[in-house]
């Protein structure tokens, strides 16, 4: 005689299974989040252009759609300090395994991409590291600048555009 599972039974561990598998398939293999989500941030294994916008700050630095890219004054030469919760306020820009960063029109400086602590490729302009500001919702918006007195929009000649800072953040990464 062979023992039968009851039906409720077999709902629930079909249940469980189903929410096993969602976890599963929502779970990310470590790295940091990048914003405004990764696609936005990185083209994966393809190049990413930096680009030249100007607007009431002044000429700044631009990645994926237009958005504006800064810097994080505390970083040394191409290594972020910038990780964890930091990278959620502001995902670094990244490019893909065996992708490169290219210069759009108005971009002189050198470009770069270095390691980060999770292993994702950081793009670098003139050795400072490049991220995006996840308040910012679109192309144009700079509410990013002056952050903490240690956010900047990145320029494209090396120093911060002219627009006042914004008031002081209330942690160590101006968020």
């Amino acid at each position: 005689m062979r023992s039968t599972v009851s039906s409720p039974r077999i709902r629930a561990l079909s249940v469980v299974a189903g929410l096993a598998f969602g976890v599963a398939a929502c779970s990310t293999s470590g790295g940091a989040s990048s914003a405004p989500s990764a696609a936005a941030s990185q083209a994966g294994g393809g190049e990413v252009t930096v680009a030249v916008a100007n607007g009431t700050v002044g000429a700044y630095l631009t990645g994926k759609d237009g958005r504006t890219l800064y810097v994080f004054t505390p970083d040394p030469a191409n290594t972020s300090t910038c990780i964890d919760a930091c990278a959620t306020t502001w995902p670094p820009f990244t490019v893909g395994s065996g992708g490169a960063p290219k210069a759009g029109g108005g971009v002189t400086g050198t470009l770069s991409s270095f390691a980060r602590p999770d292993g994702t490729m950081q793009v670098a302009y003139n050795g400072s590291p490049l991220y995006y500001y996840a308040a910012d919702a679109k192309a144009g918006d700079t509410t990013g600048q002056g952050v903490g007195g240690k956010w900047f929009i990145a320029s494209p000649t090396g120093t911060g555009p002219g627009a006042a800072p914004s008031p002081p953040g209330k942690g160590k990464y101006g968020y």
